[in-house]
């Protein structure tokens, strides 16, 4: 069952309203805590951030589900809405509020990176570049990020800062904090001064307070559980936030500094938003934990080459060797973490283990790591998934013959990629919105996701060779195990005609699929009936090729 979730929670300038997304209605929307929802137009909405004054809360949108976003603003009470960023077929990306200033910063299609003051609607340019997001202005000076992904650094007018992909002005306007990923890890540094780090976490995000003597540094330890803490930068006190569930993200500051919110989530626990201050943790908006729910275990093993690598194993009940999934996550420069996912506690339900693996790529196991599958790499990268069903097996986790994998995006590729190099491993697939053909791939998204993608897969000119080889069309042949594809017919990111493609090449060689596309949906399913109808066909689909007739639940 899909229960509604909340996220991206903002506070007004005195902490005492919460504004945040909730699909409660079927899509993600507004809402206000105390209050009620705020209409703001029928595309959903993706992030808000409330205004230091109080008079604004901007929109994130994505019309029709795409991923190509616009930004538009409204007050707490639902009046003044329109639209200020993200014009016919732009995309506006990283709208924050300058700190102190209600002026919002915005970049449009990682090229143009501009100021826009909602008390006249006027549009300033304050950066022009490739590959460029604003991160903050203060007077004629301009924090931007660079570069493609895998290879990000903050400037400050040009001047070289530190490797990294978010920073901030300190209230004197000359101090730039940053999320430095200069060595190997991420630490918080105040002009290059290290000032929170550790040896068993990654920084993976923090927030100053607008007077600049506090920051709430979160905490990403490397099997992606999550630690928050409050740092008084005058004294060096360290107060930890208690945490209502495992995972978190999103932590802001009230504007004056009285009040900390994120959001949390867990297994049975999807995202809920909360307010941490004097008097303690209180909740905002957030379902109650599912008590059922399959609590994952963290698992690490030596891959083919002997890199270290772990992943989640979510088990049905205590029987082993189990029917079993592999689920792969996107990216690949993201986590594999022990939050709420419905699919996979259905399929436990369904008496089918999971197993979500971080292979190499994955983020929170330092840049080395991060980096281990970039262009040739991605080869080693498609062994891992060799790697994990040859440790699965040998510890008598999963049962041979009744194996499959599946996942999302950069997932969906790696799932299409293990099904043609590795035939005789899996007994069925799920590819949804995954990559099948570079060239096309290259082709057809949006020509700012083309350039960022560069370091990460190779050039589709220099590197034709290898795209060529490492896509899974090429060797579509060799496919066999029964797949279900899925897609969003809006996705500009990963087009639909990597989807398109793949189900023909099947219906051509007569491989048993299934063709699950969703109209008015992009790269993400934001709508929550979409997201039912994947969830009931996804589990169906795993459950007919995986369990024995006479094992299947009847309901």
């Amino acid at each position: 069952m899909i229960g509604s979730g909340s996220w991206s929670p903002t506070l007004s300038p005195d902490g005492r309203r919460t504004a945040y997304i909730s699909d409660r209605g079927g899509r993600p929307q507004v809402w206000i805590h105390p209050g009620s929802l705020v209409e703001n137009g029928p595309s959903p909405v993706t992030a808000v951030r409330w205004s230091p004054d109080g008079d604004w809360l901007a929109c994130e949108v994505a019309p029709g589900g795409a991923p190509r976003h616009e930004v538009w603003l409204v007050r707490p009470d639902g009046s003044g809405l329109r639209q200020v960023a993200g014009f016919g077929a732009d995309s506006a990306e990283n709208m924050r509020w300058l700190p102190g200033r209600s002026l919002l910063a915005v970049t449009e299609n990682l090229g143009t990176a501009l100021v826009v003051d909602p008390a006249t609607d006027a549009r300033t340019v304050v950066a022009k570049g490739s590959l460029i997001s604003l991160l903050d202005v203060s007077g004629s000076r301009v924090l931007l990020r660079h570069g493609p992904r895998g290879s990000r650094y903050l400037a400050v007018d040009g001047g070289f800062v530190t490797h990294g992909e978010d920073g901030v002005f300190g209230p004197d306007g000359q101090t730039v904090f940053a999320r430095s990923e200069a060595g190997e890890f991420p630490v918080l540094t105040r002009d290059r001064e290290v000032i929170a780090a550790s040896e068993t976490a990654d920084v993976e995000d923090f927030a100053l307070t607008t007077a600049g003597g506090t920051v709430a540094v979160l905490w990403n330890r490397r099997g992606g559980t999550s630690e928050l803490t409050i740092h008084d930068l005058v004294t060096g006190g360290r107060l930890p936030v208690p945490l209502p569930g495992p995972v978190v993200n999103s932590p802001s500051w009230s504007a004056d500094g009285s009040t900390l919110t994120f959001a949390a989530s867990g297994p049975g626990r999807p995202w809920g938003t909360w307010t941490f201050d004097d008097s303690g943790l209180h909740q905002v908006s957030a379902a109650p934990a599912d008590p059922r729910a399959a609590e994952p275990v963290l698992h690490t093993f030596a891959s083919h080459d002997g890199l270290e690598i772990s992943g989640w194993w979510y088990q049905p009940g205590s029987s082993s060797p189990a029917p079993t999934v592999l689920w792969f996550h996107g990216g690949p420069e993201s986590q594999e973490r022990p939050g709420h996912d419905p699919l996979f506690q259905a399929l436990v339900a369904r008496g089918i283990a999971v197993f979500a693996p971080n292979v190499r790529g994955s983020s929170g196991f330092g840049r080395s790591f991060v980096n281990a599958d970039n262009g040739a790499l991605r080869y080693a990268a498609i062994d891992d998934v060799r790697s994990c069903v040859d440790y699965l097996v040998g510890a008598g986790l999963a049962a041979p013959g009744r194996i499959g994998c599946m996942g999302r995006s950069y997932g969906g590729y790696l799932t299409l990629a293990a099904l043609v190099r590795f035939p005789a491993l899996f007994a069925v697939g799920v590819d949804i919105c995954g990559i099948s053909n570079f060239s096309s791939f290259y082709q057809h998204t949006e020509p700012w996701i083309a350039a960022a993608a560069v370091s990460k897969y190779g050039d589709p000119v220099l590197d034709a060779g290898l795209l060529h080889d490492l896509s899974p069309l090429t060797r579509i042949d060799r496919l066999r195990a029964p797949l279900l594809v899925v897609h969003g017919e809006n996705d500009s990111n990963v087009p639909v005609i990597e989807a398109d493609q793949v189900v023909s090449a099947l219906e051509a060689r007569g491989v048993p699929h299934r063709y699950l596309l969703f109209p008015g949906e992009g790269h993400e399913l934001l709508q929550r009936s979409a997201r039912a109808t994947f969830l009931r066909e996804t589990v169906d689909w795993l459950t007919a090729h995986l369990l024995p007739a006479g094992s299947r639940p009847s309901g």
